[in-house]
């Protein structure tokens, strides 16, 4: 028997591809093997050196015969037709997508077609205009604007919202045979959308970064602060400069911050520049440290370092060397940064909204959590001069993504399959 993964954009590591390639191997694992579709052709082979999931075996079919970066946002448009073309050529039992235009293949069903659908947010939210106000919608999410909210990406984005309805399918409890989300979060959002929740099935930590069994001590690590996502607005980068840092600093002299993100686009270069900025505005010094260059020993000139497109080693190395990780984010729906950071033993603060509250700081159970800048200062520096409270923080860190190993995910997923043949 055959199974289909279908994904609007495979061609760059991101949380959605590590989603699919998993649930290629699980939906091998029981019985059904997977043909990967797309929109753009892709080197599976590339999946090895991200996340340690060799998907190279499968067979891919795609839309496109060329690699293309641009026109993300319509990929989600015509990322069914190569699906299409493999249900009308071989008997496929289960479709597995991870976005919410399919509607052309519901059809598909009434010859045993099997869909699972994994929501990582409703779309519905951003485009409906009942949902507006929940600070989620277009105009009122930080991500949605910084892309789309400019002349001509706020062009781009109405072509887009108005071809949206000829391939949104209608509601997934009843177009899909499986419904799956990615954290409990977002999960109560589905149930808002469309009055049910899904099973929540949470992102795996990948195969090629292991949780550390051991990590060092308090004691040998500095007054450290690590971030770690791309460099974009929903980051809040900006706050945590302008407003956490000079406090924090009056706190806990001495303390520092390491920024690591991505920063390859004009948008992301803007914003890391408006960081520098702020940073600057605020008194404190700032040290860019670029792509091909080493963040070497830390000077007590500077307080902050923002670290461009560092390599993954770099990056568990200074996070081995700190005592906190901090996430900015607002009503994040997942957050592997969040999950990769307790991979290394770090204690995590986080905003008590989104999935990295409920599902890795499990509400505050195994993570400090703050609503405002004075809480978040008081959870750092409890983690940078508490001894006790650190270790407690770093058990409970490797003790939550002990849950959510690629093994785990793909036994998971594997016997949910299973239950719906």
């Amino acid at each position: 028997m055959q199974s289909i993964v279908a994904h609007r954009y495979w061609g760059a590591p991101g949380g959605g591809q590590l989603v699919c390639a998993s649930a290629a191997i699980a939906l091998d694992k029981a019985g059904l093997k997977p043909i990967l579709t797309g929109t753009f052709k892709f080197d599976p082979a590339k999946y090895v050196d991200w996340y340690g999931i060799d998907i190279s075996r499968y067979e891919v079919r795609t839309l496109m015969p060329v690699n293309i970066k641009a026109f993300g946002l319509w990929t989600r448009l015509y990322m069914w037709r190569p699906a299409k073309e493999v249900l009308d050529r071989f008997s496929v039992k289960v479709l597995f997508i991870d976005d919410e235009t399919y509607k052309p293949l519901v059809k598909y069903r009434s010859r045993g077609l099997k869909i699972i659908e994994y929501i990582h947010f409703p779309l519905e939210v951003v485009v409906d205009p009942r949902f507006r106000g929940s600070g989620l919608a277009y105009g009122e999410d930080p991500y949605i604007m910084e892309r789309y909210g400019r002349f001509p990406m706020n062009v781009y984005w109405g072509v887009f919202t108005r071809l949206l309805p000829r391939y949104l399918r209608e509601n997934p409890f009843r177009d899909a045979d499986l419904v799956l989300t990615n954290s409990k979060w977002t999960a109560g959002v589905a149930r808002m959308v469309y009055g049910e929740e899904p099973v929540v099935l949470n992102p795996p930590i990948p195969p090629n970064m292991s949780v550390l069994g051991s990590v060092r001590g308090f004691g040998e690590r500095g007054n450290l602060v690590v971030m770690l996502g791309r460099f974009s607005e929903e980051k809040r980068y900006h706050w945590v400069v302008s407003e956490l840092m000079p406090s924090l600093i009056k706190e806990v002299p001495g303390v520092k911050l390491i920024i690591f993100g991505g920063a390859t686009t004009r948008t992301q270069l803007s914003y890391v520049n408006r960081v520098v900025d702020l940073a600057r505005r605020s008194g404190l010094n700032v040290k860019v440290v670029s792509e091909g260059s080493v963040l070497s020993e830390l000077d007590s000139e500077h307080q902050v370092y923002l670290r461009l497109n560092a390599p993954r080693a770099e990056i568990n190395e200074v996070m081995d060397e700190a005592r906190a990780f901090l996430h900015a984010t607002i009503n994040e729906h997942w957050g592997i940064a969040v999950a990769e950071a307790m991979a290394r033993g770090l204690p995590v603060v986080v905003h008590k909204s989104g999935g990295a509250w409920s599902d890795l700081a499990m509400n505050g159970e195994v993570g400090l959590g703050y609503e405002n800048t004075d809480e978040a200062i008081e959870a750092l520096a409890k983690l940078m001069t508490d001894a006790k409270a650190w270790s407690n923080y770093s058990m409970k860190s490797l003790g939550r993504v002990r849950d959510i190993t690629f093994d785990k995910f793909v036994e998971r997923l594997a016997e949910l399959v299973r239950k719906i043949l």
